[in-house]
């Protein structure tokens, strides 16, 4: 199973056609992170799976998702009520209560990605305006097996950036 996972757009809807065009019949699932500053009602959401990040105004957004695949159960929200900005602690406990095998976030513009406990952590960064110290306009695609979980970041461009590719076993 593939999962393209993507976040903090602010406002750029033209890179989510794109992707989405781009993977679509090569990935399982989309998944926005939020911060698109679109409407929660935006045609796009047909395609993507989002939650609302602290930039999103529209109340049509949930806080969170649990999605549920034949490999993996994940849970996905923005960040910010998790207080991703000091640490993965509140997260994992979510993630945790939802029984999740993968979580997955955004809001801090970085780059990241560690398994802690047999459970898949994994920030996209931001395909708009990255942060931190990889600098890098992004998003991720996670392949998914029942041995592992194999996670490679792409660019704009939807070439592969060749020092992003991590594998960990499950």
């Amino acid at each position: 199973m593939k999962y393209l996972v993507v976040s903090d757009s602010h406002g750029d809807r033209q890179i989510l056609e794109e992707i989405s065009r781009q993977f679509q019949n090569k990935v399982d699932l989309f998944i926005h992170c939020g911060d698109s500053e679109l409407p929660a009602n935006d045609p796009l959401f047909e395609i993507f799976q989002v939650v609302g990040g602290n930039c999103d105004f529209d109340a049509g957004y949930k806080e969170r998702l649990v999605l549920q695949t034949p490999l993996d159960r994940i849970y996905v929200t923005h960040g910010h009520l998790s207080n991703v900005r000091f640490g993965l602690s509140q997260i994992s406990y979510e993630a945790a209560e939802n029984d999740a095998t993968i979580a997955l976030f955004g809001h801090t513009h970085q780059i990241g990605c560690e398994v802690v406990q047999h459970r898949l952590y994994l920030n996209p960064g931001s395909i708009s305006q990255p942060r931190g110290p990889i600098q890098k306009k992004a998003f991720a695609i996670i392949d998914a097996s029942p041995e592992q979980w194999t996670i490679q970041y792409y660019g704009r461009d939807f070439q592969p950036y060749g020092d992003l590719k991590f594998s960990f076993d499950r």
